[in-house]
């Protein structure tokens, strides 16, 4: 059984309720169709019924297994907007702008996740990024010790045997600070638990490997070492490591032989946006490796992020994923 092959069993014995708020996206509903013949979610979509049916149809799908929302009507969302003008008056919207806003499907899909009518939303294949965070933030917001939203790429190694290493942040946090790569660490560890079931293993990533080497960048990685540590003290965690050393047990025996982690991590955190972008995509086309994501981490439950060119596979794979960050919210 393949890493996603395994992914998409534990999410059909989990059966959440995702939303796709992009309901007139023909790409959705391809991909809805294929959750619905393999049985992984119960999804609901925003959209105009009658389109929405017709086009689940012209997939292949079943349009009557199918919860839809009719986007064109202010029915029930009352409570969507006094829930958005209660998290976001303090910043100066008002009662009539909430209103309004809940009419946008990434809005109101949101504010379902938010007010737990659904487990999760999947959304961004007619959007940008900075849309799909806007809604998730205002309605959503950050989880638990955390203040910001970032990102992973969960990279599907060829094997035999297959290995699957989380890259973090590799798509929205520019410049980011010690607390915040912190921060972003723990979405990360946080996430890679919730998806794949395993223990997450974190090596912070630098030019320097514990002090051969100094500078502005190298002491931001220190500090958000130590950071990691007092906020997640279960979760191994190690760094500043070149890359070599997080990964192979050889290097790291050599460079950092008092280390737990050296040669062992499955979760790096890439000191910048640059390096993590850069990163990711190298191994994606010199190694062979499957990038599945970015998945969005750090919110208080899962609204993931599609690019816009995904395909229907790459947002069937975003749906499983969200489905299994459901996990932790679990009673």
């Amino acid at each position: 059984m393949s890493v996603l092959e395994a992914l998409a069993e534990r999410a059909r014995a989990r059966r959440r309720r995702i939303v796709f708020p992009e309901g007139s996206d023909a790409r959705i509903l391809a991909a809805i169709a294929r959750i619905q013949h393999e049985g992984l979610l119960d999804a609901v979509v925003i959209g105009i019924p009658d389109q929405v049916r017709d086009g689940l149809r012209t997939a292949g799908g079943d349009p009557d297994a199918v919860e839809v929302v009719d986007s064109r009507s202010a029915d029930g969302t009352g409570r969507y907007a006094t829930h958005l003008w209660t998290r976001r008056r303090a910043r100066g919207m008002s009662e009539a702008e909430a209103r309004a806003r809940v009419r946008d499907p990434l809005v109101r899909g949101a504010s379902m996740v938010a007010l737990e009518e659904v487990d999760g939303s999947v959304a961004g294949a007619a959007h940008s990024t900075a849309d799909v965070l806007r809604a998730a933030l205002w309605c959503v917001g950050p989880d638990d010790g955390i203040r910001i939203v970032s990102s992973s790429f969960h990279m599907i190694l060829p094997g035999p045997p297959s290995r699957v290493l989380t890259f973090t942040d590799c798509a929205v946090v520019p410049e980011p600070t010690g607390p915040q790569l912190a921060q972003i660490a723990v979405a990360a560890a946080r996430a890679r638990r919730a998806i794949f079931g395993d223990s997450p293993v974190v090596a912070f990533l630098s030019y320097s490997t514990l002090g051969s080497a100094e500078g502005p960048s190298v002491a931001r990685v220190r500090e958000a070492v130590s950071l990691f540590r007092d906020m997640e003290p279960g979760t191994p965690a190690d760094g500043e490591f070149q890359a070599d050393t997080a990964l192979v047990e050889s290097v790291a025996r050599r460079k950092a032989p008092a280390s737990a982690v050296g040669g062992h991590a499955n979760v790096l955190v890439f000191p910048s946006l640059d390096a993590g972008n850069i990163g990711y995509k190298l191994v994606e086309r010199l190694a062979g490796a499957r990038a599945v994501g970015p998945v969005i981490q750090g919110l208080r439950r899962p609204l993931n992020d599609l690019s816009r060119g995904a395909t229907p596979d790459d947002i069937v794979e975003v749906a499983v994923m969200t489905s299994l960050m459901c996990r932790r919210h679990d009673p």
